[in-house]
């Protein structure tokens, strides 16, 4: 289950590093607040699988409504004369990528903090 954020994650950058080079027609910032949101999505699917909780159809449709919504904003932030909204998007999935990152880093060393456990009753069994 966890193989699938990490090759949305993967598919998401290759598309943003082809759609952000020298020739694109799409603005900086609406490529790269998609892939934030996208990014933020893959850490929130990989912190889910990591709880046992993690439902494809939910990741999917999360994954496309956070970059619509993203892009949606940056599109709106233009329309209206405030570019910089898109600044808004960038703190919220920015955010929201360093507390999934930071609840996925603690899941593994409680993980391994269990394994040493168990080696060391092991060994003085």
């Amino acid at each position: 289950m966890i193989l699938i954020p990490i090759l949305a994650l993967i598919i998401g950058g290759l598309i943003a590093f082809f759609a952000s080079g020298a020739g694109a027609v799409v603005p900086r910032e609406f490529v790269g607040v998609a892939a934030l949101a996208g990014i933020d999505t893959v850490f929130g699917g990989m912190r889910a699988a990591l709880e046992g909780r993690f439902r494809n159809d939910l990741f999917v449709t999360g994954f496309f409504l956070h970059i619509v919504l993203a892009v949606a904003l940056v599109a709106l932030g233009f329309a209206i004369g405030v570019g910089e909204l898109y600044l808004a998007a960038v703190i919220t999935f920015g955010s929201r990528l360093f507390l999934n990152l930071s609840l996925i880093r603690r899941h593994y060393i409680a993980r391994l903090a269990d394994a040493k456990e168990r080696n060391r009753m092991e060994a003085n069994s």
